[in-house]
């Protein structure tokens, strides 16, 4: 996952303080309202809820936006949407899988800007189950360095059903089941070790190495398609070696 994770997580930081903020933040205030819909309004007996307000909390999302998503989730408060998840399926530049899951209220438009950033971006549309089978739904949680070593992580959260814990750089990538998260996230907090997100995330289970051309490419793709305001996830199986990474960014 190094490349992979390492890039997602530079660039949900990188989101958060540029031009693409207002985007990130409306998407989190749509994951609260889903979660507060679907599980109740009280984040204690909501795990789905509790993660995803600690995520927009960590974010910088103002807490009386978090609120009100609560309140229109639960039906406290009017104006909240009916939002669906749909996922679709494709291949990216160089082979690489992707797959897209979207949270709308509008499913003709959420297909029209899905279909139109893959097309213009080098990519195609797949059938259903085409391509969800390189993927695995595990949770993934992002933990702070800070002073931490990966064997204070490790012994924290491998008996809740930790799987692996891999170094980010700036981070650690906790993997467990997507079943295990709530225990493992439970752990870490028990163990007193602060973390950033918490999610049941597509994992792939083999990858497709990219040179830098690639790079660009796929992450141009998946820009692209994450400034439909429907799309709320995207999972590809590429990975990016460090110093691929560098030239990117450079």
């Amino acid at each position: 996952m190094s490349g992979h994770s390492k890039w997602a997580t530079t660039k949900h930081k990188k989101a958060v303080i540029d031009a693409k903020r207002g985007k990130l933040f409306a998407k989190m205030i749509k994951n609260i309202e889903v979660a507060a819909r679907t599980g109740g309004a009280d984040p204690a007996g909501n795990p789905t809820l509790f993660d995803a307000i600690q995520k927009a909390k960590k974010s910088s999302v103002p807490n009386k936006n978090i609120d009100s998503a609560v309140k229109r989730g639960a039906g406290l408060e009017a104006g909240g949407a009916d939002y669906e998840t749909i996922m679709y399926e494709g291949y990216g530049p160089n082979g690489v899988a992707v797959l897209i899951e979207c949270l709308t209220d509008n499913r003709n438009r959420a297909a029209s800007d899905v279909r139109v950033a893959m097309t213009r971006n080098g990519g195609s549309m797949a059938d259903p189950g085409s391509v969800s089978y390189l993927f695995n739904r595990k949770g993934v949680i992002v933990v702070p360095k800070g002073e931490l070593t990966e064997d204070d992580v490790l012994g924290a959260v491998l008996e809740a059903g930790a799987e692996e814990v891999n170094d980010l750089g700036e981070s650690f990538e906790v993997i467990s089941e997507a079943t295990d998260l709530v225990a493992v996230r439970t752990a870490l907090q028990e163990g007193g070790i602060d973390y950033d997100s918490a999610d049941a995330n597509f994992v792939p289970t083999m990858q497709v190495e990219l040179d830098e051309d690639g790079a660009r490419k796929i992450f141009k793709l998946i820009d692209a398609l994450e400034d439909s305001d429907d799309v709320q996830n995207v999972f590809a199986n590429f990975d990016v070696s460090d110093e691929v990474m560098e030239k990117v960014d450079a």
